[in-house]
């Protein structure tokens, strides 16, 4: 770490010499106006899909948020508030839900916003299509729908009306996916949405332009264009920073933001993930209760905490991240204190008192998840494990790690929509998302699904404060952090927001 930190000071020296920039981006522009002007965005993973509803990574739909909108979307508080709908309700029995459609909202083809696009658009999302497209990732939540239909109110609005086959009281959180037009074809290479931007280019592993949207429904985005510059790595996109290259890049460590200071203002947020050493609980030793738990002993959260974001980010003990509020059981985060002794113990009773070897396979984008990787294992040799890293590309993991569950361990971190039942869905048996293959206590099944058509708010607080205690005392991974998220952003910016949810909202992002 110290090797590579004073290669990154020099780089840094280096840059500053050749550049002569001191501050934001240089003199690259002279925007000065809250109305107009350009940004470049660092993201170091390409874009899996330019169709919102065939889009995996986080890093692509972070992007797409700007241009795509649902009947309703998140806000910067975690609150669900209208978008192409302009209202909904939610009958008590938690069986129908009626969204009444904003008048005159305009795709960015010129098409009016109808019913039908809204129809088609719940459809294909939750595979009701009579067609369907395979590669459509669709949403398991939404196959509780039982019918989607159409009317006009009495004042000659749209109304789409949502009738479940069971109760469920946290559907609307999953009703953010993207609203398109039922009629266009070109979604994978001419992306058209709602949303505050406007699709304007791509080019693969280079970059995404997006622009304006005059005619957008409500407030205006204040900047012209923005540019999605993608690098190759978080190391390549910094070196892009230190150039003054980029205005703002949301991925830093503590090293990182301690080197931008003064030529970057360094905004503090949380990435709203649950970020983990996710042990694949089908393959030896962490098919053994006692190895995993002895895992849990082994590692210092705050000491990675401190080490990588200067003490940000919030330590949790189990799936869910402190964003879900009364869901959210903080005190499973103290349940495994760090405890060499205790560990040591545990792989002895396991069998294992020499310790094992494994490896921890990461995705070599992400800079913060390979530096945790990095701490990890020099915590793990105290007590005799050794973890052996392995970096991989993000589609090899995709398709080895998380579709083919062929791995041993693997740090990521988990994004999730604004319902509980999104962020824990990553544990119910013979699901293909339980890639970490976890089945050691077969109440979690029957509790989710309780969990989830309960409309009795206390009781589902209770159900879902249970299944993360499951996950805790059967050790179903190391549970980490839900990272701070480091920003640099160009000293001229104001506006960049935070929220609830992996998005880069640049709708908000202004010159002062």
């Amino acid at each position: 770490m110290k090797k590579i930190m004073t290669r990154m000071l020099l780089l840094a020296a280096i840059l500053t010499a050749l550049t002569g920039c001191s501050g934001g981006t240089g003199e690259k522009k002279e925007e000065d106006t809250s109305k107009g002007g350009s940004v470049v965005v660092g993201i170091t993973q390409d874009l899996d899909s330019l169709d919102p509803h065939k889009a995996v990574a986080a890093g692509t739909k972070e992007v797409l948020y700007n241009i795509f909108e649902g009947l309703v979307k998140p806000d910067k508080d975690g609150n669900l508030v209208p978008a192409v709908a302009e209202s909904y309700e939610v009958a008590p029995d938690g069986m129908t839900y009626a969204f009444v459609l904003r008048q005159g909202v305009v795709f960015h083809n010129g098409k009016t916003v109808t019913a039908e696009d809204v129809v088609y658009s719940l459809k294909r999302s939750a595979g009701l299509l009579e067609t369907s497209d395979p590669e459509v990732q669709v949403v398991a939540a939404l196959s509780v729908i039982s019918t989607i239909e159409s009317s006009e109110n009495e004042d000659g609005k749209e109304i789409v009306t949502i009738k479940l086959k069971e109760p469920n009281t946290e559907l609307t959180g999953y009703l953010t996916c993207s609203i398109i037009p039922c009629d266009y074809k070109e979604q994978a290479t001419k992306p058209v949405g709602t949303g505050p931007f406007v699709f304007t280019s791509y080019e693969p592993m280079e970059s995404i332009v997006i622009t304006r949207n005059e005619k957008y429904y409500g407030d205006k985005a204040h900047l012209e264009s923005v540019t999605f510059s993608i690098s190759e790595s978080s190391d390549a996109a910094f070196v892009e920073l230190l150039a003054g290259n980029i205005d703002i890049f949301p991925y830093l460590t503590e090293d990182q933001a301690a080197q931008l200071k003064g030529q970057y203002t360094i905004e503090i947020g949380d990435m709203s993930l649950v970020q983990g050493l996710f042990l694949n609980n089908a393959a030896a030793p962490f098919d053994n209760l006692l190895v995993r738990q002895a895992m849990c002993y082994a590692v210092d959260r705050q000491a990675i905490l401190d080490m990588l974001s200067g003490g940000h980010g919030s330590i949790i003990g189990s799936g869910m991240y402190a964003s879900f509020g009364a869901y959210y059981d903080a005190s499973l985060a103290q349940k495994y204190p760090y405890d060499t002794e205790k560990a040591k113990a545990l792989l002895a009773e396991a069998g294992y008192k020499d310790g094992f070897t494994f490896t921890i396979q990461v995705p070599s984008n992400y800079t913060y998840h390979v530096s945790t990787a990095q701490v990890i294992a020099d915590q793990l040799r105290k007590v005799g494990i050794t973890a052996k890293i392995q970096q991989i590309e993000w589609a090899a993991w995709l398709s080895d790690v998380y579709s083919a569950h062929n791995f041993e361990a693997t740090i990521i971190g988990l994004d999730s929509q604004l319902a509980p039942s999104d962020i824990l869905k990553y544990y119910i048996a013979g699901s293909p998302k339980n890639f970490i293959n976890y089945a050691e206590d077969e109440t979690f099944n029957a509790t989710y699904q309780e969990a989830l058509k309960t409309v009795d708010a206390k009781k589902k607080k209770e159900l879902y404060k249970k299944l993360q205690a499951n996950l805790a005392d059967n050790a179903a991974s190391v549970f980490l952090q839900s990272p701070a998220l480091l920003v640099a952003v160009n000293p001229k910016l104001g506006g960049y927001t935070f929220y609830p949810v992996y998005v880069q909202d640049m709708a908000s992002v202004y010159y002062k």
